[in-house]
C-alpha cells in the first residue's frame, strides 16, 4: 500500500529539502518507486538536492490544472531507478489550487508509487496547506534552535487537526555545541511534544552536493568515487556508500 509522507519543518533553513532528497533516495536504492513532491510554490530547490534542476519542466499545477499527466510531468532520475521528481511552479498561479484536487494527484500517485514524500515550504501558508491535506504521516524537521523548536511546536499544533501520525527529526546536530548549551536530544523532543524518528548529523557534504547538483547518496563518504581508477573489485551499491547525513536511526515507515 502507498505511503504519502509531508516533510515540514514550520521554520526556514532547517534542512527539510535535504531530508527529503536524502530519504527518497535510500527509499529509491532499497527497490521502492518513490514520488518526490516539491510543494515550494516560487522557492523550490527540491531540484537542485536531486540534480534535476535541468530535467523537470512541468510542475504539480499542470498537473492539478489538467494541462499534463502526471506520469508526464514526473520527471525520472537518471541515476537512482525509481526516483521520481514533480516540481513546483516558479510563479504563484493566477487561481488558488483546491484542496480536493491536490487530494486527487495523490490519489492517482498512490496507483504508481510506493511512498510520496512532499517537502513542505516553510511556515502554514498555502502550500503547507496542500502538502497536508492528503498526507497519511508527517515528519517534523527541526535543529536543535529554540526558534526552530518553537516553530515545530506550532506546526505540530497545526498537524494534530489532521494527521494521526506525526513524528520528529532533529537535524544538523553537533554533540559539542548540544555540551555547551548543556541541552539534549530529549529536550528536543519535550519542546516540540513529538516521538524521535531520528538523528542527522552536521555534515559538509550536504552543502557541498547540493551546490553541485548530485544527490547525497551518490557521494561516499571515504575512499575513492565509484568506478574510479584507485578502487578494486566491483563498484560498491549505493546503500554502501551512504555519508553519515543520512538518518542515523531508521525505524520502519
Amino acid at each position: 500500500m502507498s505511503t504519502a509522507i509531508v516533510i515540514t519543518s514550520g521554520k526556514g533553513g532547517t534542512g527539510k529539502t535535504s531530508i527529503t532528497g536524502g530519504v527518497a533516495s535510500c527509499l529509491a536504492a532499497l527497490g521502492h518507486r518513490v514520488l518526490c513532491i516539491d510543494m515550494d510554490i516560487g522557492l523550490r530547490n527540491l531540484d537542485l538536492t536531486l540534480g534535476l534542476s535541468d530535467r523537470a519542466l512541468m510542475d504539480f499545477t499542470d498537473v492539478l490544472c489538467g494541462r499534463c499527466t502526471l506520469e508526464r510531468a514526473a520527471v525520472p532520475h537518471p541515476v537512482i531507478q525509481g526516483l521520481f521528481l514533480l516540481t513546483a511552479p516558479v510563479t504563484l498561479p493566477e487561481a488558488p489550487l483546491s484542496e480536493a484536487a491536490m487530494k486527487e494527484l495523490i490519489h492517482r500517485a498512490r496507483e504508481g508509487y510506493d511512498y510520496i514524500l512532499m517537502d513542505s515550504p516553510a511556515g502554514l501558508g498555502e502550500g503547507f496547506r496542500l502538502a497536508c491535506c492528503a498526507a497519511d504521516r508527517a515528519v517534523v524537521v527541526s535543529t536543535t534552535d529554540a526558534s526552530a523548536l518553537r516553530d515545530a511546536q506550532r506546526t505540530v499544533s497545526v498537524l494534530r487537526n489532521r494527521i494521526p501520525r506525526i513524528h520528529l527529526v532533529v537535524n544538523r546536530v553537533q554533540p559539542r555545541l548540544l555540551r555547551r548549551l548543556r541541552t539534549t536530544i530529549d529536550d528536543a523532543m519535550d519542546a516540540a511534544g513529538l516521538p524521535l524518528l531520528g538523528i542527522v548529523p552536521e555534515d559538509p557534504q550536504v552543502m557541498l552536493c547540493a551546490n553541485q547538483g548530485q544527490p547525497l547518496i551518490l557521494r561516499a563518504s571515504h575512499g575513492p568515487p565509484p568506478h574510479s581508477p584507485g578502487r578494486a573489485g566491483p563498484p560498491p551499491s549505493p546503500i554502501s556508500t551512504l555519508p553519515s547525513a543520512c538518518l542515523a536511526r531508521r525505524p520502519p515507515l
